[in-house]
Formats: structure tokens, sequence, C-alpha cells
């Protein structure tokens, strides 16, 4: 697609500057220039200022936040030269945390800092990932990502001793056996399933109440893109599937997939659907579908901005699909 990368969280504009994390030197003068910022993260939701709209906060490093901080700081890399780190703060004790609320399939809780002004709260970036601007969303999502992988992944998987962070955060290795390890990301293929005028939507139970999305699914191992969207729509829902095309993709830090979007053309329409994997789905069609997005259908809650299913689906309701 034309405008593939512009799905939320996809096409960042930072220049990770690989090059750099395994210079030890240059990341330490780099610590130390003014141009410096850093972006924290506590138990995952980045720091935001919402006084104008929502945007991230870069701390200078000196900023008292970042003494929270228990681990080594991640490089992300440069904007306009000007170095880039990220701090997960998650060693802050919040006395107004509200751990149910953080639960929640959408976290809408908000927590600030006694050291910042009100209008800075780290938030979860799920809740908020189609207002943020679009670099501030995949710098976001990088940093998010690469921490959830520390945080889960703290022993070698060779041998089970504990491993260490290295490469400015971007690998691991284990003191042990020697086993290095890097930053997993998951390919999930995620399907616009189209027949004539009509959609297949599908529905998860643990999705908020009404809510109806595109089928999705993990990839398995020696299995191509095409097969697993084919695997994936039959197993799902019944339906078969033709052709199959590629549309765009998009970095989900939630934990840590990659979503495949693709376009795949039904050869029937009978549906069958496997309970264990989803709740519901259904033909429906553009017409419809249109006044679901307008928030005009009561039984059909609009899929969430800033997905990559809302993106696709956006695209074929205005018939901008090119693939």
């Amino acid at each position: 697609m034309r405008d593939s990368e512009d799905v939320t969280f996809a096409g960042g504009t930072l220049d990770r500057a690989a090059h750099l994390r395994t210079d030890a030197a240059a990341l330490t003068a780099m610590q130390r220039q003014a141009s410096t910022r850093a972006l924290a993260l506590w138990h995952g939701k980045p720091l935001l200022d919402i006084s104008e709209g929502i945007e991230i906060v870069w701390l200078p490093l000196g900023s008292p936040v970042l003494k929270e901080s228990t681990t080594s700081p991640i490089f992300l890399g440069l904007q306009n030269g000007a170095p880039r780190f990220a701090f997960d703060v998650s060693g802050w004790n919040d006395p107004a945390m509200d751990a149910e609320a953080m639960r929640q399939f959408r976290d809408t809780s908000r927590n600030h800092h006694p050291a910042l002004p009100d209008t800075q709260q780290f938030i979860d970036l799920r809740s908020v990932m189609a207002e943020l601007p679009h670099a501030d969303a995949g710098d976001a999502a990088t940093a998010k990502g690469i921490f959830e992988w520390h945080r889960t992944h703290c022993y070698c998987a060779s041998c089970g001793a504990p491993s260490e962070v290295s490469q400015a955060g971007w690998q691991r290795e284990c003191p042990e056996c020697g086993h290095r390890h890097f930053p997993r990301t998951d390919p999930v293929v995620i399907m616009l399933v189209t027949n004539g005028n009509d959609v297949l939507l599908g529905r998860s139970p643990h999705w908020p109440e009404g809510m109806f999305s595109l089928l999705a699914g993990f990839m398995e191992p020696g299995e191509g893109i095409e097969e697993a969207v084919r695997r994936e729509v039959f197993e799902e829902t019944g339906v078969t599937t033709g052709r199959v095309s590629y549309l765009s993709s998009q970095p989900w830090p939630f934990p840590s997939s990659l979503m495949i979007g693709c376009h795949a053309i039904a050869t029937s329409r009978d549906i069958t659907i496997d309970s264990q994997e989803i709740e519901a789905a259904m033909w429906i069609s553009r017409e419809d579908l249109a006044e679901s997005m307008l928030g005009h259908n009561p039984a059909i809650a609009p899929t969430r901005k800033g997905s990559i299913a809302r993106f696709l689906l956006d695209r074929w309701l205005n018939d901008t699909l090119k693939d």
C-alpha cells in the first residue's frame, strides 16, 4: 500500500544508530551531552504530556525521575543527531497505583510523579495510541517493547543461568554458556477477508463488549504468510480463502508482535466458529460497517483507532485499498 507506513507505531523517525550500541566510549560521552534526552516508562507506561494534545516527554538525564531506575538505560538512537535513551523507572512506588485498572484490557489509570508538572503523567500506550503524534507513537512502542523483552527474558534459554544486558539494551548475554539472545518479535497475520461487498469480522471474548475486528493469529514454524492466513481463517470460522496479498504491517508492543496485514478473498461464506479461538464471527456489508464506525450500530462497537485492523477497514470502506 502506498500509505502503509502511516500505520500507528510503524515508520519511526529515529535513526537507531546500531553501530553505536557496542561503542562504550561513545555511549558514555552521549550521556554527558546537553542535547541528550530520555523517555521514562513506569510499568510499561510511557511518560506523556497532556497540556496540548498528547506527546512524549523527553527528560534531561539529570531529571530526578530517572533516578528511580534500577536498570541500565536503553539506547534508542539519534533524533536529528541528538541521543535518545529510555529508562525503566518502575522502581518508583506510586501510592495511588490502581493495580486492578492496570490489569484491564484498556488501562485508563494515570500516574503522576511528584517531581513532575501535573500535565506529565505515565499513561497506558494502548489507551492513547491514536492520539499520539506518529513519531512519538513509534518511539514509545520501541521503548515499551524492548523493556518488556528484558522483563520476561532474564534467564538464558540455553542453560537457565541469569543473563546480562549488553549492546546498550539490544542484546542479552549468558555469562555461563556464552549464548547470546536478541529481542523477540512474534509474527502475526491479520486478515481483511472479503467476499464481494462484505467483510468478515470476528470477536474475541476478552475484548470490550460488542467490539468486532479482523481475524488474526500467530504464524507457526515452517509456515509462509499466505499459508498462515488461509489456515487461521479456516480454523476460526470454517471459511476458505483463495488469493492472499500483503497490504501493510504494524509493530504491536502488547507485548511483542509484528502484525502482518493481508487481504484474502473468500471462496466460501458459511461460518462455523471455533469457540476455543473466538466468540463470534459475521459477514457485514460495507454500508453496515460504515454505520458501525460512526457509532450508529449499538450491537457492533467500532474497531479501536490506531490498530492496523481499523487502518485496513477504513481504507476498504473508502475504496482506497491498493494491494
